[in-house]
């Protein structure tokens, strides 16, 4: 039943359309959020009549105008009126005519130049002069004889691109004018502009002088336009408005005139309910599910996603809302029940199973969701404080879940949780201005402690379901395959000793190397560990079992000897099929040798009887797919080459590891990884390093000579 599940999510997740595979799943959760805090944002009508006493509190669902009070303001604020500036257009040309002159001169004193062929003869002080000579005395007074230098320097091509830049960007600074006042802010805005063009670091610096030259004051005091601005002063008054979320009348306050209208302003007395808040939430959900798509297509396009984990983080995403709902259902403005969420359980689960960086990610939309989810159902209006908690709370799951040994690191992240929890929740208490007494701060202290100590216990009693049920890989469950009791280790330590010693040193070699490049070391360390369990079926046809014995290979036909050494890899799969291993490591053991050619029996039989087929001496596949497999595939290769050394020196390590890589990239075993060859160099380096440091040279001790 659950290998058909895992199928039908594969089928579903491998469509042509990548992104259909992605939208379609987050377009639901959409949905599921918009169904969940719909009541949070609806505004609600009321049957009021004047003069009566208000049965409750009651705030504005929308923001609208009140016309009346606009009307009044317009009278006072005739005189605000800033004053008016007018731009001179005939300084802006002449400042652009000014860089023109600049740069025209130069390219005419450079075909000068060309034609008299004085190049290699004139000084860079006499191209100085002569370039003076024929410039605007204004430029010349005013610009530094090395900028100029600078500027002749520079090739024409790159010259020209600087020039449109300049010209460009002064025209734009001084079209919004400047003044006395923003001059230097002017100047460090074409500074600005310069420093993120293309150009080269040396022009950059020369333009910028250049464009502190350029710009000078060109906008004036108008007085006619000020005096029409203040003439248009009543037209365009700023509306007075009744705010979102803003108390229109108070529970127990008497609806006066002035009180009914607003109310009947904001669509509180009217059936007809108010749909633009709706509109708001469906424009915030669209954001929120857009942001979680475009990070599953990273993860995507990384190899990093499949249906698995792209259902699981709608299953979390469901579950965590479904929490905060519920809850506040209980919360209001007297018991604060928000504290007791255990939100934090989302974003340790999403950080073990798939991606530390979603995981933040949806830390926040979490935390925006559930500052609409609390915020008492008053429509237009959050609840800042169970945003801020929530939004902390998750993230320091997500810090103190940093170094994942065994399940006890996530009730150690939660004891840190907590403490986080704390604080904020005592921050609240400190910066609000009510009167809180030591039991509202116990209660609150107390709801934050149980959100994170519930968050734990949810993550390690949830965690098993999403590994088993939909195979997905933790570095919890890594651990547990990695402990040296574990049926096969230990099948594979009693029955091929010297496999399981290989198996180790591959093992760290992997692990080093995949931590060098940032791959999954935990994954390759572990399997690595089973990466040869196949050999068990028939451990002593394999070198490094035979310890005193013969080697059975001597008696065997080559065809014979290669089908059982070809045969290990896929008994090994099998072996770890059957005892449910993840498919990670079932695929490590199918791919580490890739098809690669069993040379020695391949050779032996040319010797014996002339032609052979290569293709009978190769590995079926498939080649490594991963960067795990790809770099346990070499380093098993090294590590068993290395060991045959009877002296292991460093220029032999090197000579050795290089070879190996290079035979490995000629035979084309990598095509099928995402290994890059800034990757593989890092890798090798880091295979060299660490052979060398378990076969270093060691002092020889002198034997006790017998008696």
């Amino acid at each position: 039943m659950k290998n058909k599940f895992v199928h039908i999510l594969k089928v579903i997740f491998h469509v042509k359309n990548r992104w259909m595979a992605i939208v379609i799943p987050v377009i639901l959760l959409g949905l599921f959020f918009f169904i969940m805090t719909m009541n949070n944002v609806f505004t609600e009508t009321y049957d009021i009549e004047k003069f009566n006493r208000a049965k409750q509190t009651i705030r504005s669902p929308i923001t609208i105008e009140n016309e009346q009070e606009t009307e009044r303001k317009m009278r006072e604020t005739v005189q605000s009126v800033e004053d008016r500036f007018s731009i001179s257009q005939e300084i802006t040309k002449e400042r652009l005519e000014y860089i023109d002159e600049i740069f025209d001169a130069i390219v005419k004193l450079e075909e000068e130049i060309e034609q008299t062929g004085e190049d290699e003869e004139m000084t860079e002080a006499d191209r100085l002069k002569h370039l003076k000579e024929i410039l605007s005395s204004d430029i010349t007074d005013n610009i530094d004889d090395y900028i100029l230098m600078e500027l002749m320097q520079i090739e024409s091509n790159d010259r020209e691109e600087g020039r449109k830049a300049l010209i460009n960007t002064v025209n734009d600074v001084l079209d919004d004018g400047v003044r006395t006042e923003n001059k230097e802010s002017a100047i460090e805005e074409v500074k600005q502009h310069i420093k993120y063009t293309e150009l080269s670091e040396s022009l950059k610096k020369t333009l910028a002088d250049l464009g502190e030259f350029a710009i000078v004051e060109n906008s004036f005091f108008d007085a006619e336009k000020t005096m029409e601005a203040r003439k248009e002063a009543a037209s365009n008054v700023e509306p007075v408005v009744i705010r979102a979320g803003e108390i229109i009348v108070r529970e127990g306050q008497t609806i006066t005139n002035e009180i009914y209208e607003e109310l009947e302003l904001a669509g509180l007395l009217s059936k007809k309910r108010n749909l633009y808040p709706l509109i708001g939430l469906a424009l915030l959900i669209l954001l929120s599910i857009g942001v979680i798509a475009y990070e599953m297509n990273l993860l995507a396009e990384k190899n990093q996603l499949d249906g698995r984990k792209v259902i699981t983080v709608l299953l979390i995403s469901v579950m965590i809302v479904s929490l905060m709902k519920i809850i506040s259902f209980y919360t209001d403005q007297t018991n604060e029940l928000f504290y007791i969420v255990p939100i934090a359980t989302g974003v340790l689960l999403v950080k073990q199973l798939i991606d530390e960086r979603l995981s933040l990610i949806l830390a926040m939309l979490y935390a925006i969701i559930g500052s609409i989810m609390f915020n008492g159902q008053i429509p237009g209006s959050l609840n800042v404080e169970a945003g801020i908690y929530f939004f902390f709370s998750q993230i320091a799951a997500v810090i103190f879940l940093a170094n994942v040994k065994d399940r006890l690191a996530i009730v150690k992240a939660g004891a840190g949780m907590a403490g986080v929890n704390i604080l904020i929740a005592m921050s609240f208490i400190f910066l609000s201005f009510e009167k809180y007494t030591l039991v509202d701060a116990f209660f609150q202290s107390s709801y934050a402690f149980a959100s994170a100590l519930l968050a734990a216990i949810l993550t390690l009693g949830l965690l098993p379901f999403f590994e088993t049920g939909l195979g997905i890989l933790s570095d919890i469950k890594l651990l547990s395959l990695s402990s040296p009791n574990h049926p096969l280790l230990r099948k594979l330590l009693v029955e091929a000793p010297g496999t399981y010693h290989h198996s180790i040193m591959v093992a760290n070699l992997s692990e080093t190397a995949c931590e060098a490049i940032g791959a999954n070391g935990l994954l390759a360390r572990v399997g690595a560990y089973y990466h040869d369990m196949g050999k068990t079926v028939q451990p002593h046809y394999f070198i490094e079992n035979q310890l005193a014995t013969k080697n059975p290979h001597d008696l065997l036909d080559p065809r014979e000897s290669a089908n059982i050494i070809i045969s290990h890899p896929y008994d090994g799969a099998e072996m770890l099929k059957k005892h449910r291993l993840p498919k990670e490591i079932i695929n490590i053991a199918k791919q580490h040798h890739g098809t690669t050619l069993l040379k020695y029996f391949y050779y032996k039989a040319q010797e014996l009887t002339g032609e052979v087929k290569e293709q009978d001496f190769r590995y079926p596949g498939p080649k490594p797919q991963t960067k795990e497999a790809a770099i346990i595939c070499i380093c098993d290769a090294v590590e068993a080459a290395v060991r045959s050394l009877q002296e292991p020196t460093e220029e032999k390590i090197k000579e050795i590891v290089s070879s190996i890589m290079s035979d490995r990239m000629m035979d084309g075993q990598l095509d099928e990884c995402p290994l890059t060859l800034k990757e593989l160099n890092t890798i090798q380096l880091t295979i060299c390093r660490t052979l060398q440091g378990i076969f270093h040279s060691r002092i020889q001790y002198p034997m006790e000579e017998a008696k």
